[in-house]
């Protein structure tokens, strides 16, 4: 008789119990006592009274959902307002909205690396470009961290298109990309750029407008970039951003626009919302940065091994998988919520704190968050720091 279909999951629990590695969902309550340093929500947007009032006013206006994919009913024109807004604001001919990050990466990923082309992608790379890739119909040449000589290798001798892809912020450590660099090395060669900035807008560039702006990339005719609307903004969904002409293409290419659901109108009005809040408070993004670095001064200060943070993510090493799991409920059990990121999240095998500088916390929110995470870490957290 044969045995059951899915027995070979029992073998990968046990593998994944002893190596430190299960996941849980923990359903979180509506309110909740913790001081959350574990979310993306940099701003501090999510519960912000404009943006909910603007998910609601869209809610009641367009209804509960989209209704169908953008091409057929999923369109209202509030998407449309949307995609000119987040175009003009981040310095871009044209922008196309889709359902998450994830689908705006798998679409510019699959739609711009067509069979024959190369793609050259970061080391570091979010998982969603690493999926966009292993989807698209060209050769993808995976390439060092943050290594613009190791590009122009990868680039050198290929006879075709080819597309650059890298995030401007990296999640795990925070750490910024050499964008200008990246830049250089595609345009020598003449290579398209796809950057990821998910966890640059709202918080880089002037007035939170992203690292391709900060790096003078805005509006390039050779520089794609993907977001988010699930961080900074508060809300849900992604965007691709580009010249008019991509986004024309991926309208008729991209698998995950074409295919998907539209993105919810509550969704796109909060986002709304949000980007109209932070042209009217460019300040919000700076308090960002200023909490990350505060952070991690007080947190190195204490002995503990912080990444400098570049952008509003700010990464504490943990000595192990299973100390760093215990390290982050012993957070909880004190009040406070903090990301822990351990293999396969991470690309390196280090395991982490992963922080969040959210612009609203408060100087005394700071210090309480470092005094709990030093309390609670692991003495051989503070021998890896030396």
């Amino acid at each position: 008789m044969a045995g059951s279909p899915f027995g070979w999951i029992d073998e990968q629990e046990r593998g994944r119990r002893a190596a430190g590695l299960v996941r849980t969902l923990r359903p979180r309550p509506a309110e909740s006592p913790l001081l959350d340093l574990a979310s993306n929500d940099y701003l501090g947007l999510t519960r912000h009274p404009e943006i909910t009032q603007g998910a609601a006013d869209a809610a009641l206006r367009w209804g509960g959902g989209a209704t169908g994919s953008r091409l057929v009913t999923g369109t209202t024109q509030l998407h449309a307002e949307l995609e000119r807004e987040l175009a003009d604001f981040c310095g871009f001919e044209s922008a196309l909205v889709l359902s998450s990050g994830y689908a705006a990466n798998l679409a510019a990923t699959t739609a711009l690396a067509p069979h024959g082309s190369l793609i050259v992608s970061d080391a570091s790379n979010h998982a969603s470009l690493i999926d966009g890739c292993r989807l698209a119909r060209g050769a993808t040449q995976v390439v060092p961290h943050a290594d613009p000589e190791a590009v122009r290798k990868a680039l050198d001798g290929h006879d075709g298109p080819a597309v650059v892809v890298s995030d401007s912020v990296f999640s795990v450590d925070g750490d910024m990309a050499p964008l200008a660099q990246l830049a250089g090395a595609a345009r020598e060669f003449g290579a398209g750029l796809i950057i990821d900035d998910a966890h640059g807008l709202g918080v880089l560039g002037d007035g939170g407008r992203g690292a391709p702006y900060a790096a003078g990339l805005a509006g390039a005719d050779d520089t794609v970039v993907t977001v988010t609307l699930s961080k900074s903004f508060g809300s849900q969904g992604g965007a691709v951003l580009g010249p008019a002409k991509v986004i024309d293409h991926l309208v008729n290419t991209a698998r995950t626009f074409i295919f998907d659901t539209g993105l919810a109108p509550a969704a796109a009005g909060a986002a709304l919302a949000a980007l109209r809040l932070l042209r009217r408070e460019p300040e919000r993004a700076a308090r960002a940065r200023a909490v990350a670095r505060g952070l991690h001064e007080l947190l190195t200060a204490e002995g503990l091994q912080a990444v400098r943070p570049d952008a509003a993510v700010v990464s504490v090493r943990a000595p192990s998988p299973d100390e760093a799991v215990r390290w982050a409920a012993d957070c909880r059990e004190a009040g406070l919520a903090v990301g822990c990121f351990r293999p396969p999240s991470v690309p390196d095998g280090i395991s982490r704190l992963r922080l969040t500088a959210r612009g609203d916390l408060t100087d005394d929110q700071i210090t309480e968050a470092v005094r709990v995470i030093s309390r609670t870490a692991p003495d051989s957290a503070f021998t890896a720091a030396g």
